[in-house]
Protein backbone atom coordinates (compact mmCIF):
# COMPACT_ATOMS: atom_id res chain seq x y z
CA UNK A 1 0.00 0.00 0.00
CA UNK A 2 1.50 3.05 -1.38
CA UNK A 3 0.86 6.66 0.26
CA UNK A 4 -0.62 9.86 -0.37
CA UNK A 5 1.28 11.67 -2.74
CA UNK A 6 -0.55 14.59 -4.26
CA UNK A 7 0.00 17.91 -1.73
CA UNK A 8 -3.23 19.00 -1.82
CA UNK A 9 -5.05 15.98 -0.77
CA UNK A 10 -2.25 15.37 1.89
CA UNK A 11 -3.13 19.04 3.47
CA UNK A 12 -6.36 18.55 3.03
CA UNK A 13 -6.69 15.37 4.60
CA UNK A 14 -3.70 15.48 7.07
CA UNK A 15 -5.84 15.42 9.96
CA UNK A 16 -3.35 16.28 12.76
CA UNK A 17 -3.90 14.43 16.32
CA UNK A 18 -2.17 15.81 18.89
CA UNK A 19 -0.67 12.29 20.94
CA UNK A 20 -1.14 12.22 25.16
CA UNK A 21 1.85 12.77 27.15
CA UNK A 22 5.34 14.60 27.40
CA UNK A 23 8.16 13.42 24.99
CA UNK A 24 12.10 13.98 25.17
CA UNK A 25 14.94 13.54 23.16
CA UNK A 26 18.00 11.86 24.93
CA UNK A 27 21.77 10.70 23.83
CA UNK A 28 22.75 6.93 24.87
CA UNK A 29 26.08 5.34 24.01
CA UNK A 30 24.03 1.87 24.02
CA UNK A 31 20.50 0.86 23.61
CA UNK A 32 21.17 -2.16 26.19
CA UNK A 33 18.76 -0.91 28.92
CA UNK A 34 15.88 -0.18 26.37
CA UNK A 35 12.89 -2.20 25.89
CA UNK A 36 12.36 -1.89 22.04
CA UNK A 37 8.16 -1.34 22.65
CA UNK A 38 9.20 2.13 24.95
CA UNK A 39 11.06 3.73 22.24
CA UNK A 40 9.30 6.02 20.38
CA UNK A 41 12.24 7.22 17.89
CA UNK A 42 15.80 6.06 17.21
CA UNK A 43 18.21 7.24 15.16
CA UNK A 44 22.00 6.34 15.27
CA UNK A 45 24.28 9.82 14.53
CA UNK A 46 27.96 9.38 14.63
CA UNK A 47 28.25 10.54 18.47
CA UNK A 48 25.63 8.06 19.53
CA UNK A 49 22.43 7.01 19.53
CA UNK A 50 19.31 9.93 19.37
CA UNK A 51 16.06 8.26 21.07
CA UNK A 52 12.75 9.90 21.99
CA UNK A 53 10.90 8.25 24.94
CA UNK A 54 8.11 9.18 27.38
CA UNK A 55 9.24 11.76 29.35
CA UNK A 56 8.08 9.45 32.90
CA UNK A 57 10.33 7.11 31.22
CA UNK A 58 13.31 8.93 30.85
CA UNK A 59 12.93 10.09 34.38
CA UNK A 60 13.11 6.79 35.88
CA UNK A 61 15.97 5.99 33.86
CA UNK A 62 17.93 8.66 35.04
CA UNK A 63 18.34 10.48 31.52
CA UNK A 64 19.26 13.78 30.51
CA UNK A 65 17.42 15.93 28.33
CA UNK A 66 16.92 19.79 27.38
CA UNK A 67 13.51 19.56 25.72
CA UNK A 68 10.07 18.46 26.42
CA UNK A 69 8.11 18.11 23.49
CA UNK A 70 4.49 17.00 22.15
CA UNK A 71 3.87 14.84 19.57
CA UNK A 72 1.78 15.88 16.51
CA UNK A 73 0.86 12.68 13.71
CA UNK A 74 -0.29 13.86 10.70
CA UNK A 75 -2.85 10.60 10.72
CA UNK A 76 -2.89 10.61 6.69
CA UNK A 77 -0.81 7.54 4.94
CA UNK A 78 1.68 9.80 3.16
CA UNK A 79 4.02 8.77 0.84
CA UNK A 80 7.73 9.36 1.85
CA UNK A 81 8.18 10.42 -2.24
CA UNK A 82 5.40 13.30 -1.46
CA UNK A 83 6.89 16.47 -2.30
CA UNK A 84 5.96 19.49 -0.19
CA UNK A 85 4.25 18.33 2.69
CA UNK A 86 7.23 19.00 5.58
CA UNK A 87 8.15 22.44 3.78
CA UNK A 88 4.24 23.08 4.12
CA UNK A 89 3.33 22.64 7.65
CA UNK A 90 7.07 23.80 8.64
CA UNK A 91 6.15 27.27 7.02
CA UNK A 92 2.88 26.83 8.92
CA UNK A 93 4.62 26.48 12.06
CA UNK A 94 7.79 28.82 11.73
CA UNK A 95 5.07 31.60 10.93
CA UNK A 96 3.50 31.38 14.43
CA UNK A 97 6.86 31.05 15.71
CA UNK A 98 6.98 27.11 16.79
CA UNK A 99 9.98 24.79 16.08
CA UNK A 100 9.69 21.62 14.74
CA UNK A 101 11.00 18.31 14.97
CA UNK A 102 10.11 15.98 11.86
CA UNK A 103 10.16 12.58 12.21
CA UNK A 104 8.83 10.58 8.40
CA UNK A 105 7.99 7.66 9.44
CA UNK A 106 6.71 4.87 6.70
CA UNK A 107 3.30 5.48 6.90
CA UNK A 108 2.81 9.05 9.09
CA UNK A 109 4.63 12.50 9.84
CA UNK A 110 5.29 12.86 12.88
CA UNK A 111 5.75 16.41 14.69
CA UNK A 112 7.57 17.09 17.92
CA UNK A 113 6.58 21.13 19.02
CA UNK A 114 7.64 22.39 22.51
CA UNK A 115 5.18 21.55 24.91
CA UNK A 116 3.93 24.86 25.63
CA UNK A 117 3.62 25.40 21.94
CA UNK A 118 1.39 22.67 21.09
CA UNK A 119 -2.20 23.66 20.88
CA UNK A 120 -1.03 26.78 19.01
CA UNK A 121 0.82 24.22 16.53
CA UNK A 122 -2.67 22.06 16.14
CA UNK A 123 -4.49 25.32 15.74
CA UNK A 124 -1.74 26.13 12.87
CA UNK A 125 -2.08 22.85 11.13
CA UNK A 126 -5.83 22.99 10.81
CA UNK A 127 -6.13 26.18 9.61
CA UNK A 128 -3.42 24.66 7.00
CA UNK A 129 -5.76 21.94 6.50
CA UNK A 130 -8.52 24.03 5.59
Amino acid sequence: MSGETNLQALLKTMSPKLNEGDYVYCTVSALNNFDPKEIIGLFKEEEGWTIILDKQLADKLGLNYTYVAAWITLTIHSSLEAVGLTAAFATALGNEGISCNVVAAYYHDHIFVAKGDAEKAMMALQKLSN
